[in-house]
């Protein structure tokens, strides 16, 4: 479906604003969800910034972190002062140290998907120490089963929550945000509003900049050590968008992969293949060392897929695969090499949350859709003449 944009006769930081007013109006509690990350800190001060001048209730207001064990420093910190900065106006701070399940890129090798954020089966190994008061169970968790995605819509059903979800991330969220609106509501189906879903990336650090807002040390060391702007992403270490970074990461944290190993051993594959279609890298060293060698991809893929029981032996990269098997089926005649490859990479890679699939998907589907109205277009054009 194509995505129409319209232009609006107010900023997008005078848009957030109003937005979060009326949420406050509604006179439910409000939860926001906070990370400790670029737009969740523009979403935060917003906010506070909103409390101190007299415009919201804080009263109404519980901000809500999971602490995902495997963060680095510099996130425990940025949390810490804002924790104390909402407190010291009135708010309430949930800090959750709790048993929730996360996707880990590095467990394929183990045949197991999930890191189990403090897991108590494994504290003599754990990333670093909860904070003194952080909450470590909840009658609404269900331990070692929930992501936090699924606990924490239960703990906020009788309010509404604020997230910092902005649609410039990724297609996925453009595409599912215009559905939303379509459908004439500004609330998904979990009662959760997005303030700033139409700042750009530009628009969050310009924020940050014109706010003197201090932002983690880690955006600074992923930029220093060659990160684009577009993929200044933070998260745990074992996700995806992280695990690409981890070795740089030890040159500003020297003890960084000893404890991250000692936690999840297999992380060790990190220093030997990040640079690697293992987690979908594309680095200029990669390109010279892979230079002059032409791999057909459309073969690999139909080795790949040919055994799905032994080049996928767990469930969940299985099921992720047969995903991308009926992708690159369906989409055979209209594939060339290039794209064969993003499709070989999203699979090998695991994917688990789908993300390159989803954008494989609208860009090979769309550029289909462009060159046949082009055809098209020039048939008709011809015939006039």
């Amino acid at each position: 479906m194509a995505v129409k944009r319209c232009i609006a006769d107010i900023d997008v930081l005078a848009a957030a604003k109003r937005r979060i007013i009326n949420v406050f109006r509604n006179g439910l509690p409000v939860y926001m969800s906070f990370s400790g990350g670029k737009d969740s800190l523009c979403l935060a001060h917003i906010v506070l910034t909103l409390i101190q001048q007299g415009q919201i209730n804080p009263q109404q207001l519980t901000v809500q972190f999971i602490d995902e064990e495997a963060i680095f420093p510099c996130i425990e910190k940025t949390v810490m002062e804002w924790r104390k900065k909402f407190l010291m106006v009135g708010a309430k701070f949930d800090w959750f140290c709790v048993e929730v399940k996360h996707f880990n890129c590095f467990n394929e090798l183990s045949n197991d998907e999930t890191f189990i954020c403090w897991d108590s089966q494994k504290q003599d190994v754990w990333v670093r120490q909860p904070p003194a008061f952080a909450i470590r169970n909840h009658h609404k968790l269900r331990p070692r089963i929930d992501a936090y995605q699924d606990f924490l819509p239960r703990t906020s059903i009788d309010g509404i929550t604020m997230t910092g979800v902005r649609m410039a991330e990724s297609v996925q969220r453009l595409q599912y945000m215009a559905n939303m609106f379509k459908a004439g509501t500004n609330v998904t189906k979990r009662l959760q509003i997005f303030p700033i879903y139409d700042w750009t990336d530009n628009d969050v650090w310009l924020y940050l900049l014109n706010e003197r807002v201090e932002i983690p040390e880690i955006y600074l060391f992923l930029w220093q050590s060659g990160t684009g702007k577009r993929h200044l992403r933070v998260s745990q270490f074992f996700s995806i968008d992280t695990a690409k970074s981890l070795v740089k990461m030890n040159e500003y944290y020297p003890d960084l992969m000893e404890r991250i190993i000692r936690r999840e051993p297999n992380a060790y594959i990190a220093a030997l293949y990040w640079d690697s279609e293992m987690f979908g890298r594309s680095t200029k060293a990669r390109k010279e060392l892979e230079k002059g060698v032409e791999r057909d991809y459309k073969a690999e893929l139909q080795k790949l897929f040919s055994d799905m029981d032994r080049n996928f032996p767990n469930a969940h990269h299985r099921k992720v695969a047969e995903y991308y098997r009926n992708f690159f089926i369906s989409t055979s005649a209209i594939t060339n090499n290039k794209d064969c490859k993003a499709i070989y990479e999203g699979v090998i890679s695991g994917d688990p949350k789908l993300r390159t699939y989803r954008a494989l998907y609208q860009r090979i589907y769309g550029r289909y859709i462009d060159e046949a109205k082009k055809t098209e277009k020039e048939k008709t054009s011809n015939a006039e003449q």
